[in-house]
């Protein structure tokens, strides 16, 4: 007898098979019961018929607890009536592990409950169809780099400077050094894109920083490609050409998922229609200032309300392009036109999910790059490595920055960021 995953049932229609899963759910009618069953592939329905199994089987059936495991054989046969398509006619079921009070009943709980649960609450059904998506976006990016010709590089976690705002950094000890969480691995990918051309990291980072918005972590996973020789320009069209495989990507191999979620395949199809529209920091702030935030001055960032406005506008991702060098990283190249904007640009997704991809081009004048730091109130000498890549063989070269989980939750169309963090992070529950 076969030992199959539930995933893989339509590949045994009409054969006997065992299954080793949980018990999400169940309910009986006289002679016949159902039982949800989970096996961490998919989700299907497992019907006992009371005259087609022994008395103990079908009284295990009525009574067994949500949760225990089981392993369950039976005739898989066609299920026109689920999505899925498959359930298994049981005939025998062996109980492995019985679970009593299960905390996470089929009712509905408050997110603070969920996320005290987090490691049970991966269990269920929208759970597992999240984590499949964050999969299939991760699996996807390998794809889309590996066919572009990127390598991939894993920079330090541990590292010894400040890629941005040094009030966002963990900070530690390394023996007799100081060191920190890494926040970003952006420095160190321009060292990497400098020996091999286009190069890309995927891993996690950290940002201290105390926000009390359900978009923002304390930790999360970001994918940062840089590439040599290559104008801010050139990477937008990197940048949509790889958020629009993504999501493509998603819907060709998550329809399951997606369905699960109850997630519009047909509005994620229109993100992935290119080029993306962009708009400027100038008139992004004229078309905010014309819509009722008259208290928006030039200068400032923009925070969630702007972001959702001004993706409002759009079917698609939009790009604003061309902050003020004020207010973003030291190490953004200045507009060739303006001195008060840098060449950069921020992905804002729609539906109100904000900013998705950051990226710039990098300033590669050595002298220029020094002025910035002292600006920036940064000492020359934490920089000396990345001063380097200005010393010897300077280039033009771009890079982004895409957040994983927030890219997930735009893509799923969940609530909110923390949905799609696969474990509990302590810190993320003090600020809901």
């Amino acid at each position: 007898m076969n030992r199959i995953r539930i995933i893989d049932s339509k590949k045994h229609v009409g054969e006997e098979v065992e299954i080793g899963a949980w018990i999400a759910n169940k309910r009986s009618s006289g002679k016949i019961a159902f039982l949800e069953l989970r096996d961490g592939s998919a989700f299907f329905q497992g019907v006992i018929v009371k005259s087609d199994v022994e008395e103990k089987t079908f009284q295990l059936a009525k009574s067994i607890t949500q949760e225990s495991s089981v392993m369950i054989k039976g005739i898989i046969q066609e299920d026109t009536r689920s999505k899925f398509g498959y359930e298994i006619l049981v005939k025998d079921i062996q109980l492995i592990g019985e679970s009593h009070d299960y905390p996470i009943t089929p009712k509905e709980h408050g997110v603070e409950f969920l996320m005290d649960h987090r490691h049970l609450w991966l269990r269920s059904s929208k759970q597992h169809a999240i984590m499949q998506v964050r999969n299939e976006i991760i699996r996807a990016t390998y794809e889309f780099f590996n066919k572009e010709g990127f390598l991939k590089i894993d920079p330090p976690i541990l590292t010894g400077n400040a890629a941005e705002d040094t009030t966002e950094l963990f900070h530690t000890e390394y023996f007799d050094q100081d060191a920190f969480l890494s926040q970003s691995g952006q420095l160190y990918m321009e060292a990497a894109a400098m020996a091999f051309g286009k190069v890309f990291s995927f891993g996690p980072t950290f940002r201290a920083e105390k926000s009390k918005t359900r978009r923002h972590l304390i930790e999360f996973w970001m994918m940062e490609p840089e590439m040599a020789f290559t104008s801010h320009e050139e990477s937008l069209v990197v940048q949509e050409n790889y958020v629009a495989y993504i999501v493509q990507q998603v819907i060709d191999n998550c329809e399951q998922a997606l369905h699960t979620l109850d997630r519009d395949v047909e509005m994620l199809r229109k993100y992935t229609q290119l080029p993306y529209p962009r708009i400027s920091y100038d008139d992004a702030v004229t078309l905010l200032q014309e819509n009722g935030f008259e208290d928006l001055e030039w200068g400032i960032d923009f925070g969630s309300p702007h972001e959702t406005f001004i993706a409002s506008q759009y079917e698609t991702p939009v790009f604003i392009v061309n902050y003020p060098k004020a207010i973003k990283a030291f190490y953004m190249k200045q507009h060739p036109e303006r001195e008060d904007v840098v060449l950069c640009a921020d992905m804002i997704a729609p539906e109100g999910y904000g900013e998705i991809v950051g990226g710039s081009e990098r300033e590669e004048n050595l002298e220029l790059l020094k002025a910035r730091i002292h600006e920036f109130g940064l000492k020359e000498e934490d920089y000396d490595w990345y001063l380097d890549l200005r010393k010897y063989g300077s280039v033009p070269h771009s890079g982004f920055g895409l957040g994983l989980e927030r890219t997930v939750a735009w893509i799923s169309g969940t609530e909110h960021v923390r949905e799609s963090i696969p474990f509990p992070r302590l810190l993320n529950r003090i600020y809901p």
